[in-house]
This record gives structure tokens, C-alpha cells and sequence, in this order.
């Protein structure tokens, strides 16, 4: 399961959607606005994308983890628009029947989403000016 939504994802419905009898591991990422990047601080997020495109990658990436691991379940959120500090802003979820391959796919998941799932971000930051940041990198990591 995938999706892109602009309201405000909640991560209890995430779990349900992966949750199973047949599942003892059920791990979720939540990715959230946070409030410095790089040393400068946000006063909002933006995401936008082309929803056919990005719901495309998303499909392609639940099949891809599935195959390389014994999943019981996937689901992948992306949030679009405007996001204030603290909101969530992208969710991965994964249910397996043991906790290794839960957590390699979710990590997996979440590392690839950002690379290769066409969704962009504008940074606003206090000081009243916005930047466009490339999908793919963390200015904190590089």
C-alpha cells in the first residue's frame, strides 16, 4: 500500500494497514519536519511532486521490497503541501514474521524513497527566504 496525501498522516492508521496475525515484527519510520538544517532554521516545509510519476516509484519500491524480503505487509506515506514543525511528512511502514528483515526493508525503504521518489521540498526559513532542496540529499549527512 501507497500514498500521497495532504492531510495530516496518521501513523495508527499506518500501523493497521500492516499489521497481521501473521507478522511478530511490525517496524514504522516517521520522518518529520524538523526545526534546523544545516545550521539555519525552518519556519515551514513545502512538498510538491507529479503524482502519477511519484506514485510510480512508490509502487515499484513496495514491489522491489517484497521480493528482496519475506514481508507480510508495506505501506509508504508521503505528505504534500505546506508542513509546520513537528508534522510528519513521510511514513514507512513494514510487518515481517521476524524483526531482521522488518528492519533491513524499512530502512531500505526509507533510504531509497528519498533518492529516487520524485517529491520535492522548499525549505522557508525564518529568515523569509525559501530554497528548493534535490530529492535524494541530506545536507546534515554530506
Amino acid at each position: 500500500m501507497y500514498y500521497l496525501t495532504y492531510d495530516p498522516i496518521d501513523p495508527a492508521k499506518v500501523l493497521d494497514a500492516v499489521r497481521s496475525p501473521l507478522a511478530g515484527a511490525v517496524v514504522l519510520f516517521l520522518g518529520t519536519a524538523r526545526e534546523f538544517t544545516a545550521g539555519r532554521k525552518t519556519q515551514a516545509l513545502l512538498y510538491d511532486c507529479y503524482p502519477q510519476m511519484a506514485e510510480q516509484k512508490l509502487a515499484e519500491l513496495e514491489e522491489t521490497a517484497v521480493q528482496r524480503w519475506p514481508l507480510v505487509a508495506c505501506c509508504l506515506v508521503h505528505r504534500l503541501g505546506q508542513l509546520a514543525i513537528g508534522e510528519i511528512s513521510v511514513a514507512v511502514a513494514v510487518s515481517a514474521a521476524h524483526r531482521r528483515p522488518a528492519f533491513e526493508a524499512g530502512q531500505w525503504l526509507i533510504d531509497t524513497l528519498k533518492e529516487v521518489v520524485p517529491i520535492w521540498k522548499q525549505e522557508h526559513w525564518a529568515d523569509g527566504t525559501r530554497e528548493w532542496v534535490h530529492p535524494g540529499i541530506n545536507r546534515d549527512q554530506k
